[in-house]
């Protein structure tokens, strides 16, 4: 099964209820024609409650009743313990070590199970699949999900509703569903406008795929969002493959640069996996021009110590 347009406006309509559109706003320093897509001030301080919302809403009263199960470094899991609370449904949420305290914190406040598991995503990735299989759960990928892709790719209808010149949108990536699904509402509705993923040089997976190179996953990584390998199979590569133009990497000074200005500039808190888009128009990664440039944040879940230690950088 692949996610088409329609399935990105059927996300729309469920959503709308829930969710309001998020602020496009002018980036003056960038550049004359630079927009910000700020999905760090959506509930959850992230983009990710749309997909997870637009799935769980999607499901039977079975799958529902089943309880929830996902493996997130925080904002797909602070959007999955939102949506289950919506529902009364009972969520168990597995996250790596070294989650930032803010997101463990706020899955909690949802009413959800937050546990840690693992030294990495993918660790907590493979328990909550056995969760899935031994105990009946009813398993919500961050990205490897037709309707998680369709409710990121919202975020695309909304950008060519606000800004219907835009002529190149940039997007971070760590497993590829929010890309996947703004690229596909984007090159459905308007194909001339060029859509850029970016990601963090020490979380390379998707590049990878996109490029057929190999470099190595490092960690630690400011965008722990965007840590982890790719699920085989899964639904956002083919997807990324047909309809994203290029894809950059940015290092984890570029990085950090790109959160201070997001503070100092913009006015902003945007954790790291949020702000590698910014990063890499600072970095001149993806040069700007005159073209009309939307640059997606895609969330502002940060915890305080590693905010000072990059402010104080």
């Amino acid at each position: 099964m692949t996610l088409t347009l329609d399935d990105i406006y059927a996300a729309q309509e469920r959503l709308a209820a829930y969710l309001h559109p998020t602020r496009l706003e002018p980036a003056a320093s960038l550049g004359p024609q630079v927009y910000l897509k700020l999905e760090n001030t959506n509930i959850t301080r992230s983009f990710k409650v749309r997909g997870a919302l637009n799935a769980v809403l999607a499901l039977d009263a079975k799958a529902r009743q089943r309880g929830l199960v996902t493996a997130s470094s925080g904002n797909h899991a602070q959007g999955l313990a939102y949506a289950a609370a919506l529902i009364s449904a009972p969520a168990k949420i597995l996250m790596p070590e070294g989650t930032p305290q803010r997101k463990i914190d706020g899955v909690s406040a949802h009413g959800a199970e937050a546990v840690v598991f693992g030294a990495t995503y993918d660790e907590a990735e493979a328990e909550a699949r056995r969760l899935e299989r031994e105990s009946g759960y009813t398993y919500i990928s961050p990205y490897n999900d037709v309707q998680v892709a369709a409710g990121q790719g919202t975020i695309g209808l909304e950008i060519l509703e606000q800004l219907p010149e835009v002529a190149r949108v940039l997007v971070c990536v760590g497993g590829g569903g929010l890309i996947a699904g703004v690229a596909t509402a984007i090159k459905a509705l308007r194909p001339q406008t060029e859509v850029i993923g970016v990601g963090a040089r020490n979380a390379p997976p998707m590049y990878n795929r996109f490029h057929q190179t190999q470099l190595p996953e490092r960690y630690p990584t400011l965008a722990e969002a965007l840590a982890g390998e790719i699920e085989q199979g899964s639904i956002t590569v083919p997807l990324i493959r047909q309809h994203v133009d290029d894809m950059v990497l940015v290092s984890e000074d570029e990085i950090a640069e790109a959160m201070r200005w997001c503070v100092f500039q913009a006015g902003w808190v945007v954790e790291g996996g949020g702000a590698v888009a910014v990063a890499a128009a600072l970095s001149e990664a993806v040069p700007l021009d005159e073209r009309p440039t939307a640059i997606l944040v895609s969330g502002g879940n940060v915890d305080a110590a590693t905010l000072e230690r990059v402010l104080c950088g």
